[in-house]
């Protein structure tokens, strides 16, 4: 767990979704933690790597499904 982990609120990981549809994935976390915002990236994509307790990345293969647990950051 990250340092700044520990003062965002709500559930902060979703590794149930591994496996599942990206867009699946940010309906069910998003409506999980309402505060944050579920963002789908392609794998090899580039992201800021800045921490906020608003954001989830849904990281996806080429066939759109879930390969890496999503975790507020």
């Amino acid at each position: 767990m990250r340092r700044d982990e520990g003062r965002c609120l709500g559930k902060n990981e979703w590794p149930e979704v591994v496996g599942m549809d990206g867009d699946e994935a940010v309906e069910k976390i998003e409506r999980e933690n309402h505060r944050v915002n579920a963002i789908v990236v392609p794998e090899g994509s580039l992201v800021p790597m800045n921490f906020k307790c608003t954001r989830v990345w849904v990281w996806v293969d080429k066939e759109g499904k879930v390969f890496r647990v999503p975790k507020i950051g």
